[in-house]
């Protein structure tokens, strides 16, 4: 485990906040999940009270959604966040969980176009955006056959390290985000899907500018060379959160046709069309507290 395990000393006092959350997070993932979504939701209402990113989230979901009104804008900002309560406490599920619970906790729909493609021998790329279920929908994922994701280390190396060891439980690779793309690329050769999150804000180095809401975001522009260097098909992938604690499901999308198209900007566009397709079938559960439109044009004024 890369930057993670080797010299570091779990036990130092400046850890031992960090364990206390772990150890709050361990309990609370042994609760039901109608509870967790109880309990979760009064942090993601606290979060909201306190403005915890909050104009972020109100600037994000206006900017996206100009036909509705300021009112429809604010219950989607208040569901959000109780969503996201529940998410951060749900994710204890993801990394201790029983194969049995994920399994009855997490459904599955459109499966057919992964096990079609998989059926054909294709080589397969999960377009998969951040959703509030991501951690549970790739764990989900992963326990049907090994995956290959990209895995950026967080600032505590604590945390880090239980995230790393916990996305691998279920025979994942985890390649850090700053290796070769043909690192990527053999893995997903060799047959392992490559579950791509693709929605972060990407600075101006390697990104072009594509609409996303119809608003030029800085994306990455590495799909297409991606599925084009692997000969893989590219299929949607994004996780919903059912309402009530009544638990979440992977949501398997068409592949998309004519893809790549050769071209980096045609691809890019397209793929920021597919996750937008996606959001607006659940609006309240994407990450809309990450800054997704920080970087600007040249000219442009500041988004936030």
């Amino acid at each position: 485990m890369a930057n993670t395990e080797v010299g570091d000393n779990f036990v130092h006092p400046r850890y031992w906040l960090s364990w206390i959350g772990i150890g709050c997070l361990f309990l609370l993932s042994r609760l039901p999940l109608p509870l967790l979504a109880g309990l979760g939701s009064t942090i993601g209402w606290l979060a909201y009270g306190l403005g915890i990113r909050r104009r972020v989230a109100r600037r994000n979901i206006s900017r996206c959604f100009p036909e509705l009104s300021a009112k429809q804008h604010e219950a989607l900002v208040r569901a959000h966040y109780r969503g996201f309560g529940q998410a951060l406490f749900d994710a204890g599920i993801a990394w201790w969980g029983s194969p049995a619970r994920l399994r009855r906790l997490v459904g599955v729909r459109g499966r057919e176009h992964y096990d079609t493609a998989l059926a054909a021998g294709r080589n397969v790329i999960l377009l998969a955006p951040h959703f509030l279920g991501l951690e549970l929908g790739g764990m989900r994922v992963s326990q049907e056959r090994p995956i290959v994701t990209v895995f950026r280390h967080p600032k505590s190396r604590l945390i880090s390290a239980l995230m790393y060891r916990a996305r691998q439980r279920h025979g994942a690779v985890l390649i850090e985000h700053n290796k070769p793309l043909t690192t990527l690329i053999r893995q997903v050769k060799a047959g392992k899907p490559l579950y791509y999150l693709p929605d972060q804000d990407a600075g101006r180095r390697n990104s072009v500018f594509a609409p996303f809401f119809g608003i030029p975001t800085a994306t990455f522009a590495v799909l297409g060379r991606l599925a084009a260097l692997a000969d893989a098909v590219v299929i949607p992938c994004w996780t919903r959160q059912l309402p009530w604690g009544k638990g979440y499901e992977v949501v398997f999308e068409a592949p998309l046709t004519d893809f790549p198209s050769g071209d980096p900007q045609q691809d890019t566009m397209r793929m920021n069309a597919a996750v937008e397709h996606t959001v607006r079938q659940a609006p309240s559960q994407y990450f809309w507290l990450h800054k997704r439109f920080k970087t600007r044009p040249e000219g442009e004024p500041k988004f936030y």
